[in-house]
């Protein structure tokens, strides 16, 4: 399917609510979409990958494995690191906006989109930014709409920035009790570390000199584990990193230097300032004045 094949599709024979379904792997982000809506998927496959501009475009519905396959051959990567990336696709993962656990090496998921082509309320496909960074000006629309959870328009395709894929990694894990701050000011560039109060997981990346020496500087009692601990299922919220030494209990995991913890249980309500929610009301009355994009689903 094509991308103007999908936009006639979502504008459809008439103006009802629509939502655009991927591998259903974040489904519960946002709430429930209304039972009323039609489902359209996004189109998918690799359109074009440009390994010496280090730059992929790819459509939105394209699982984000086989992406991360084609990348390999040409010894290059994106960090979306969804959790189940068999089912997970690229749009789904980025209209969620949940990074990955390598963010504290890579950035914000959302850094690594350069353009969109995005299918709006009416049916109208929107070409937004594009793969050479300095010639682009005006609004980023593919930043605003990572974490829109499809509520303003579904991305169709996207243009991303692509990394040199290291040729090791390894997890560690800490000694019980050893200090997770004092760890990270001992290492360079570690791409993920977590907490859980009692235990530390550090993720080093790059060529085995590098990965050896950083992992000489964490000093003794780490030792070499298959991957990271499994994550609490109760949901995310976020801190400034330097109140993570703060937490208390074992019911969570927290990634050092980012701020992001992961909870056992429900994650309580926060006070959203009003203004902050009138903005949101306001981009979605331009973006979607009759509501029909993913009814249901709130932005927090």
């Amino acid at each position: 399917m094509d991308l103007e094949h999908f936009a006639k599709e979502v504008g459809g024979i008439d103006d009802g609510p629509v939502t655009c379904v991927g591998g259903r792997t974040q489904w519960s982000v946002g709430g429930s979409v209304d039972a009323s809506a039609r489902e359209v998927q996004a189109p998918s496959g690799i359109v074009e990958f440009e390994p010496a501009e280090m730059v992929v475009r790819v459509r939105a519905g394209t699982a984000v494995a086989e992406l991360d396959a084609a990348l390999a051959e040409r010894g290059q990567q994106v960090a979306l690191d969804p959790a189940h990336p068999e089912a997970a696709t690229v749009g789904g993962v980025l209209a969620v906006g949940h990074s990955g656990l390598r963010r504290l090496r890579y950035g914000p998921v959302r850094d690594t989109v350069l353009e969109v082509r995005t299918v709006m309320a009416e049916g109208q496909l929107v070409k937004a930014g594009g793969p050479v960074v300095k010639n682009v000006s005006g609004f980023d629309l593919g930043r605003l709409l990572v974490g829109s959870l499809g509520t303003l328009g579904f991305l169709g395709e996207v243009v991303l920035r692509c990394s040199p894929k290291p040729p090791v990694a390894q997890w560690l894990r800490s000694p019980e009790g050893a200090d997770p701050f004092a760890a990270r000011d001992r290492l360079f560039r570690p791409s993920s570390m977590l907490w859980d109060g009692t235990s530390t997981w550090v993720l080093l990346e790059g060529h085995a000199a590098d990965v050896a020496a950083e992992r000489e500087a964490l000093g003794g009692g780490w030792v070499e584990v298959e991957g990271p601990p499994a994550l609490p299922a109760g949901g995310r919220r976020s801190v400034r990193p330097s109140e993570l030494r703060d937490l208390q209990g074992t019911s969570f995991v927290a990634e050092i230097g980012i701020g992001t913890i992961h909870v056992g249980g429900a994650v309580p309500a926060t006070a959203v300032d009003p203004s902050t929610v009138e903005l949101h009301r306001r981009v979605k009355a331009a973006f979607d004045p009759t509501g029909r994009m993913n009814p249901g689903r709130v932005v927090a």
